[in-house]
């Protein structure tokens, strides 16, 4: 009977010994992704309603303009980054520079009955290759575009506001490595503190029918609503 007595209170130690630990880390991982999680519910909330409620971002102005290029243009986009950056006045980037190969634009047709490389079949048009390069922050966009051939260069600088701002964060535009691996702890932190939380409530509340009632039509309100658009 003792032994039975003592083999429980050790299952008890060692349940509230986890309910604790689980406690302890769920307040600590709360208070790591308090702030970024301020952040993105703000900028969410924005995100979406801007589509259904026409949303604009305040303070955010955009001005579009053509940059002539020197003669001979910059023979590769590392080239054409730094010499855009000498022109603008840039301190730092491009936080992005891709290039898109040429390539047969889709809509080409051919002429009727040529199938092979004979009389009939017509050359495909040819997309130039284009050059895109971003350069800023969240704040301040320097978007820059390039045809191959092409005498100048388009750009269009964005000063963003707060609200802008904060959109920007969200969506991680213009933002380097360590900020996307910064948002990655987030997620995983959110990850966690879902689970932890579902623990500590099953763990410290009686009177779990009710509990799994809620839960139950929160996935099923979650699917429905998720599968909707797609019965449309």
């Amino acid at each position: 009977m003792a032994v039975a007595t003592a083999a429980g209170a050790n299952r008890v130690n060692r349940r509230l010994t986890f309910v604790r630990w689980v406690r302890k880390t769920h307040g600590w991982f709360g208070l790591w992704g308090a702030l970024l999680g301020l952040m993105f519910g703000l900028s969410g909330i924005w995100l979406n309603h801007r589509s259904v409620m026409k949303l604009e971002l305040p303070d955010q102005k955009q001005v579009n303009a053509q940059i002539a290029l020197p003669d001979p243009a910059p023979a590769n986009i590392a080239a054409m980054s730094q010499w855009l950056k000498d022109t603008l006045k840039i301190d730092r980037g491009p936080n992005l520079a891709r290039v898109e190969r040429a390539r047969a634009v889709p809509w080409t047709e051919r002429t009727p009955g040529g199938g092979g490389a004979g009389e009939g079949a017509a050359r495909p048009l040819q997309q130039p290759e284009r050059w895109v390069m971003n350069f800023g922050g969240p704040n301040h966009l320097v978007q820059a575009e390039y045809w191959v051939g092409n005498k100048s260069l388009s750009v269009r600088t964005t000063q963003n506001g707060f609200i802008a701002t904060l959109v920007n964060l969200h969506k991680g535009t213009a933002m380097p490595v360590p900020w996307i691996l910064l948002i990655d702890t987030l997620a995983g932190s959110m990850i966690f503190l879902s689970v932890s939380g579902v623990i500590l409530w099953w763990e410290t509340h009686r009177k779990r029918a009710v509990g799994i009632t809620i839960f139950a039509v929160a996935v099923a309100a979650t699917v429905a609503l998720a599968i909707s658009p797609l019965e449309l």
